[in-house]
């Protein structure tokens, strides 16, 4: 890529070949079915091979990596103009939830294009962010833009279950090809957020609660269902299962959601003087109206009892029942979510992390946050732009073993009634075509200054 001249980055625009590209890409990359099953039931290299072949058209030479056969990944590093100058790592995964057909208004797997929205699995979870992302860069080449910083493009596998074939194979076996990135930007943030009051949030994620999958093992004595049975697996599992489900989980504060509450109290005109003893931030989160849900999953942990498997006949008693916990604590308190998890499973039932990922914390305050609103501000400037934190986990996870420091930043500009976050694993899934153009420009104005 050609070098400009400096100044003239943030001076540049998007032209319309790049906003018909992000449309394109989108719909494209829905039709490649890289549905994520789990255990290993994906197979993501045709999307992979996709995404690499409009990169090198761009100029750059796109590494094809593996740990598993057709579980590909790829990374592709844009050199930038101050080699000084810490780089930054942009990252999409390429697999998508599992969507049943049936249930859907069109094929899931379509990629059609009706009405001005783009309809498919993956058009929000995020083949969307993955068609901006290539956008942009074939933007930059034929404009001959060059950014200040490194930035490691990133196209993961199995984001969408264990990360052990994508992020996480990335930055255990080739943490060489992030070198220098300190800070990481992917999903899922800076999409409108309509409150109903008129107002449009956009929120920038600065956080995630970590990753507790827990699985819970009862025994017991097996025996003839007619006869007593004071040991019994299923009714251990089955007390232990509803103290976790009706645990009420106490109010843990991250500087994040501090910051979030801070500001939509403000947006509000509300009082939240979160250090005073007694606060009661549910109060507070009620007057937010549905701003809450911007922040209600993220001031607690949480342990939510998903899956149970006990038996085989019905006048049998087995000898083991067993469970599955969808388990997310926040920073710094992990060691109360496994102590409260030995306390409500008790002396009858044995539990242990099926799956485990950190929480993350990044700075409100930080220069890159500060660029990130710069950049969706100019382009909604009726907007408000607050930061949060995500209740789930991303590949941010994974990419923090490297030192770096993730940001959701997935621009979106979507019309009232548009339920972005519903969408998510929903039925239905689409993003509009207004929405995508939104995000390339906001996400080559934000990288340009990055």
């Amino acid at each position: 890529m050609a070098e400009e001249q400096p100044g003239q980055q943030a001076a540049g625009h998007v032209d319309e070949q790049a906003l018909d590209e992000v449309v394109r890409f989108t719909s494209e990359l829905i039709r490649i079915d890289t549905t994520n099953r789990g255990g290993g039931d994906c197979r993501e290299r045709p999307a992979a091979e996709y995404a690499a072949e409009r990169l090198a058209g761009a100029g750059l030479e796109p590494r094809l990596l593996e740990r598993t056969p057709g579980r590909t990944n790829v990374v592709a590093r844009i050199e930038g103009t101050d080699p000084s100058a810490d780089a930054l790592l942009l990252h999409g995964h390429l697999d998508v939830v599992p969507a049943e057909a049936a249930d859907w208004s069109v094929d899931p797997f379509s990629g059609e294009i009706r009405d001005g929205v783009v309809w498919g699995r993956g058009a929000v979870d995020m083949k969307n962010m993955d068609a901006m992302i290539l956008s942009v860069v074939r933007g930059w080449a034929r404009q001959g833009v060059r950014p200040r910083r490194d930035i490691v493009i990133a196209f993961t596998a199995d984001e969408e279950a264990s990360a052990e074939d994508g992020s996480g194979f990335l930055a255990d076996q080739h943490a060489s090809l992030f070198e220098g990135c300190t800070e990481g930007v992917s999903e899922s943030g800076a999409f409108t957020f309509h409150d109903g009051r008129g107002n449009e949030l956009y929120g920038i994620a600065a956080g995630e609660r970590g990753t507790g999958w827990l699985k819970l093992t009862a025994h017991g004595r097996a025996g003839h269902g007619s006869k007593v049975n004071h040991d019994n697996a299923v009714t251990k599992l089955a007390t232990a299962i509803a103290r976790i489900g009706e645990h009420r989980w106490p109010v843990r504060l991250t500087p994040t959601v501090r910051a979030a509450l801070t500001e939509l109290a403000a947006l509000y005109g509300e009082q939240a003087d979160l250090d005073t003893p007694g606060f009661d931030v549910d109060a507070l989160l009620e007057k937010l109206g549905p701003a809450a849900s911007l922040v209600e999953a993220t001031v607690r942990n949480s342990a939510n009892p998903t899956m149970l498997h006990a038996g085989y006949k019905v006048n049998v008693i087995p000898g083991q029942a067993v469970a599955h916990v969808d388990g997310r604590f926040l920073a710094g308190a992990e060691e109360e979510f496994a102590a409260t998890l030995d306390r409500l499973t008790g002396v009858d039932v044995d539990w242990e992390f099926h799956h485990r990922e950190v929480a993350l914390q990044a700075p409100v305050h930080s220069s890159t946050y500060a660029k990130m609103r710069a950049a969706v501000e100019e382009f909604a400037p009726e907007g408000h732009v607050v930061p949060y934190c995500m209740s789930g986990g991303t590949d941010a996870k994974q990419f923090s073993r490297l030192g770096i420091t993730g940001y959701g930043f997935t621009p979106l500009k979507t019309p009232e009634g548009f339920d972005y976050q519903a969408l998510f694993h929903g039925v239905d899934e689409r993003v509009p075509v207004d929405a995508l153009h939104f995000g390339v420009r906001v996400l080559d104005r934000y990288l340009r200054t990055a």
